[in-house]
């Protein structure tokens, strides 16, 4: 068992009076963290296996019998449910019970995908739940190699101790741009990871999505995953793949909706604060993991993959990896900006009344050159961008500009 570094926040936040909801794609950990934080006589249903869900769907209420039948005593009995979104009327058992007594049980509600309880209208317990988010591994769960020493904080300080103990492997740059930071892959045997990966791209969504009736035609979905994921952390085009998925425009915005409903990628919107004219305001889309990305494209989840093309794939992992973080800190934003021109900043982050402008190269010899988009950026911003940083494979910190520094991918 390796440690997840929000394990001890989320242990916290259960002991709380409300009813917990944590949502993350398949294969982040969700299940097995949660397990590994249920008191021992916990009551756990699981909807995966297809008997139980099958009893559930016939009978929601059956969860209340269940429940009631539970004796009462001191502390709140723990009721786990597994893959919650096979069955959306369970929340509406869940707020019955909860209601009639807060106190008798503490309810734990895990699900990879929000779009079937979107569908069906389903209650999730506004002003009686806390809602969590699991995701792959950060860099304070899986550390870069010891002989690269990182600084206590990096662009993003979440204002955390990284898990002490018993953290997963630790792995250079091009280990994590080939196979991602899926928990289940990154403690994998190396030639297994490929095959892994292929696995999830197909069977694991192909078995969710067929089951859930979330598409219509799995086949023409699988053509426009393949694009979406080739096109990952570039501006969408949904012309572009309309025409060579062909699938309409609006079945496309509907197919990138889904990926987002079942955790799977997120949008990274334009930022459009800015005096510049001809701003574009298209969003880029990025799958949530890189091993993921290069399975669901149709490439090999492999070193040579990533070299072949490697500053794409280094720009992507940066973006997931502070939108991770963001994520987990709760506030804060995450942007790009590109002009029709072509100037570009790769990631804005506003944070803290903070605009933190963040460019990504792949040499290991970062100059001022290299910060000059960065330089224009925080010009306009009339300091409210006081710090600008070039994240690349440089050794260690460089300062190309006064209040720009370069800093090497493990100071993240």
């Amino acid at each position: 068992m390796f440690d997840r570094w929000y394990a001890s926040t989320l242990a916290a936040k259960l002991s709380r009076p409300f009813v917990h909801i944590v949502f993350g794609a398949r294969q982040c950990g969700k299940s097995t963290l949660i397990r590994s934080l249920l008191p021992e006589h916990a009551h756990i249903f699981d909807l995966a296996d297809p008997g139980e869900r099958s009893r559930f769907l016939r009978e929601p209420e059956r969860l209340i019998r269940i429940c009631q039948a539970i004796p009462g005593q001191k502390e709140p009995h723990t009721v786990f449910v597994d893959e919650v979104q096979a069955v959306p009327a369970l929340f509406d058992a869940v707020q019955h019970l909860f209601d009639s007594d807060k106190n008798r049980w503490r309810f734990i509600l895990c699900g990879s995908s929000a779009r079937k309880l979107r569908q069906a209208g389903a209650n999730l317990l506004p002003g009686r739940s806390f809602v969590h988010h699991l995701f792959p591994l950060t860099m304070a769960e899986r550390p870069a190699p010891k002989s690269m020493k990182a600084t206590s904080a990096g662009i993003i300080d979440l204002s955390f101790d990284p898990p002490s103990r018993n953290r997963f492997p630790e792995a250079d740059l091009i280990t994590r741009l080939a196979f991602g930071d899926l928990p289940g892959v990154v403690t994998a045997d190396e030639e297994d990871r490929d095959a892994m990966l292929n696995g999830y791209a197909v069977l694991h969504l192909e078995e969710e999505i067929r089951r859930e009736g979330l598409v219509r035609d799995w086949g023409k979905f699988q053509r426009f995953l393949q694009l979406a994921a080739a096109e990952s952390g570039q501006i969408v085009n949904y012309a572009a793949i309309s025409n060579e998925a062909a699938l309409s425009q609006p079945t496309v915005k509907a197919h990138y909706q889904l990926l987002e409903d079942m955790f799977l990628g997120f949008t990274l919107p334009a930022w459009t604060r800015s005096p510049r004219k001809q701003l574009l305001s298209t969003p880029r889309f990025y799958l949530f993991d890189l091993g993921l990305r290069h399975a669901a494209a149709g490439l090999t989840a492999s070193p040579q993959t990533v070299l072949s093309n490697p500053g794409p794939v280094f720009e992507q992992w940066v973006g997931i990896e502070l939108w991770k973080r963001l994520r987990y800190l709760g506030k804060g934003n995450l942007f790009y900006m590109r002009t029709k021109d072509g100037a570009e900043v790769d990631f804005i982050i506003e944070h803290s009344g903070e605009i933190i402008p963040i460019e990504v190269k792949w040499t290991e010899n970062p100059t001022p050159s290299d910060a000059r988009h960065l330089r224009t950026f925080m010009a306009e911003q009339k300091g409210k961008a006081k710090r600008g940083y070039v994240v690349c494979r440089c050794d260690r910190p460089m300062q190309l500009d006064a209040h720009i520094t370069a800093i090497p991918w493990h100071h993240l």
